[in-house]
């Protein structure tokens, strides 16, 4: 599988280049925001690495700009840890942010478990509720004929919503499901993630689809 490397500094490059090239990905390297756009383009990689502050656009800009044509998984690796940038980054429909400095065998981690999201089989391929369907084999969201762009957190979430219909879904068990046991990911992360796919729900028509029960968690709602 291919990764794109988005870090203005060599070194990092290099440093990620390699962690990712001994895991079994091809990586390829941009420097500066115009030239990972173009990547993006033409390269087709199967997901992101992207730093925030960089030359000509910074990665927020860049991340907005992927996502109005492509739902690639973006993890964002930056020294910014301001918990608005996380925010932020999140928003703008990043799947993972890493903050520097990291661990390269955690940073593999982390995008192995997001490709695993995107790739995963699935036995049951669609299923409906109400005005809402899931394609895992094409990883599509459907509410009634409209598309419903979703990155492969947000898709995978809903995912396991679907498969708890008619179960409340603690926060500490979509964080298990989607990240893993022990995962490092908080709340304030899955929030996020969360109220990205209830805004993108709402916009097509499905305002009731992620019900929270304060206190309680989370329940796939009837998108009647």
């Amino acid at each position: 599988m291919k990764i794109l490397v988005v870090d203005d500094d060599p070194r990092l490059r290099e440093l990620v280049g390699l962690a990712l090239e001994r895991a079994g990905f091809t990586v390829i390297g941009a420097a500066d925001g115009q030239i990972a756009l173009t990547h993006a383009a033409r390269e087709n990689p199967d997901l992101i690495v992207l730093d925030i502050g960089l030359p000509e656009l910074d990665g927020f800009e860049i991340c907005r700009r992927i996502r109005a044509t492509s739902q690639v998984p973006i993890l964002f690796l930056t020294a910014r840890d301001d918990e608005i940038d996380r925010v932020v980054g999140l928003e703008l429909g990043a799947d993972d942010y890493v903050t520097k400095p990291f661990s390269p065998r955690e940073l593999v981690a982390r995008v192995r478990a997001i490709l695993k999201r995107t790739n995963a089989p699935q036995a049951q391929t669609v299923s409906r509720h109400g005005r809402l369907s899931l394609d895992r084999a094409a990883h599509r969201c459907h509410v009634d004929h409209a598309t419903v762009p979703l990155t492969a957190t947000e898709f995978s979430l809903l995912d396991d919503l679907a498969k708890h219909a008619g179960q409340v879904r603690s926060r500490a068990q979509l964080i298990t499901a989607i990240w893993g046991a022990h995962s490092p990911v908080s709340d304030r992360t899955l929030d996020s993630h969360l109220r990205n796919l209830r805004r993108k729900l709402t916009d097509a028509g499905c305002p009731e689809a992620v019900e929270t029960l304060h206190g309680v968690g989370i329940r796939l709602g009837p998108c009647a």
